[in-house]
């Protein structure tokens, strides 16, 4: 049953967080997003629920693979995944709530670091653990192209 809490915990945390980032983004979303100049290769608003449900699901599975190892880095990398957390509900926040693309920017670049250091220290416990985040490597990644084209084409927002 512990194994069934190290898995369960972190990927109901991913999504308590991604709801309340939905909620905290609602206004914005149809305010000012749809408004925004946008690179051709913006996904349709159906695309991020979907992907976002698959990645915390991902990294939920990942935590767990840490949490239940013996190895005496779990903690140090599970800092790791509580702080590229944090960094990945602040995006919202900056982007969407205070409505600034630079502020995003700032904070999606330092998220695609943490993210890489997440995998990279990860890989040392239990490599099924990074290779789950490798597809939110990659979404990430994305979204900081999509952030820099809407800061470039439509200003900071401060």
């Amino acid at each position: 049953m512990k194994k069934f809490w190290a898995y369960f915990l972190p990927t109901l945390l991913c999504f308590v967080l991604g709801g309340i980032a939905a909620v905290l983004q609602t206004g914005a979303l149809a305010e000012w997003y749809p408004f925004l100049i946008k690179p051709a290769l913006t996904p349709p608003n159906a695309a991020f629920p979907i992907a976002w449900s698959i990645i915390y699901l991902c990294m939920g599975i990942s935590a767990g693979l840490i949490l239940t190892s013996r190895a005496r880095s779990r903690r140090k990398v599970m800092t790791c995944w509580y702080v590229q957390l944090g960094f990945n509900f602040l995006w919202s926040i900056l982007f969407f709530t205070f409505r600034s693309p630079l502020l995003g920017m700032i904070d999606i670049v330092v998220l695609d670091a943490l993210v890489i250091c997440y995998i990279v220290r990860s890989a040392r416990v239990r490599i099924a653990a990074a290779w789950l985040f490798v597809p939110y490597l990659c979404w990430i990644l994305f979204a900081t192209y999509l952030n820099a084209y809407i800061l470039i084409f439509n200003g900071t927002g401060i």
